[in-house]
């Protein structure tokens, strides 16, 4: 079976507490919120997940290329390789977990078995997001119509990022915040605290150092994505054990 081809970890400069913690989740499955100012390397981390998963099992793979096929986007390069999906803040409830006149599987199902990420969390309609709170705990999601019931998979690996502030610098060493407490505190509470509590872990991913993105030194073995890999399928197998 050919390893799937994802983003290397080693390729994301600095952030090492950063890299433990998707480590971390990778091996326990965990949902994850990345907090931090633009450009601090949260998407680049987020789109790495997936190639430091465990590779997909016969049956996993069966059930993600089924609910691509429903909605018409299998392809036989993606057999066997992780979904990453990381629909736009704009999309809409349908969208996000499904339906239609005929009901499909949203982006929530096309991510079974991999990871769907969320970027600028606070600025997705509340009531859009609100039903990831189901599917998080049960691993499905049931879309219910005037004509018909369907009952979709759902079981991904939630990974939501967002800025710490409305302009988004705050805690930069800029000094470029002028955000009030209570504009911050407004922005973060645009998510709710019930859908807070379903994410297992959350970081801070800071701004990086000026010299370290410079710096072109040997990169770390222990933090390319093949070595994070062998220690997350060693966790896995351990927890199956």
């Amino acid at each position: 079976v050919p390893r799937q081809r994802c983003p290397d970890l080693a390729d994301v400069r600095g952030q090492p507490l950063a890299k433990r913690v998707l480590e971390i989740a990778a091996s326990g499955s965990h949902s994850l919120l990345l907090l931090g100012p633009p450009g601090t390397g949260k998407s680049m981390l987020a789109q790495r997940l997936p190639g430091l998963l465990p590779p997909m099992t016969e049956a996993e793979a069966l059930e993600s290329a089924a609910l691509a096929s429903l909605a018409g986007r299998f392809t036989a390069e993606r057999w066997r390789v992780r979904p990453f999906r990381a629909p736009h803040h704009t999309a809409s409830g349908v969208a996000l977990v499904g339906g239609g006149g005929i009901p499909r599987p949203g982006e929530i199902s096309l991510a079974h078995h991999g990871v769907l990420f969320l970027d600028e969390l606070p600025e997705w309609d509340r009531r859009v997001i609100e039903v990831l709170r189901e599917p998080l705990e049960s691993g499905t999601i049931h879309v219910s119509r005037a004509a018909r019931q369907s009952v979709f998979p759902a079981q991904f690996q939630l990974v939501a990022a967002m800025n710490p502030c409305p302009c988004g610098w705050l805690g930069h060493a800029s000094g470029r915040c002028r955000c009030a407490p209570d504009q911050v505190q407004r922005y973060r509470r645009r998510v709710s605290g019930a859908l807070y509590d379903r994410i297992d872990l959350a970081i801070e991913v800071p701004a990086v150092d000026a010299a370290d993105m410079a710096s072109r030194g040997v990169l770390d073995g222990n933090h390319g994505s093949s070595a994070v890999r062998e220690r997350v399928a060693r966790a896995h197998a351990r927890q199956i054990d």
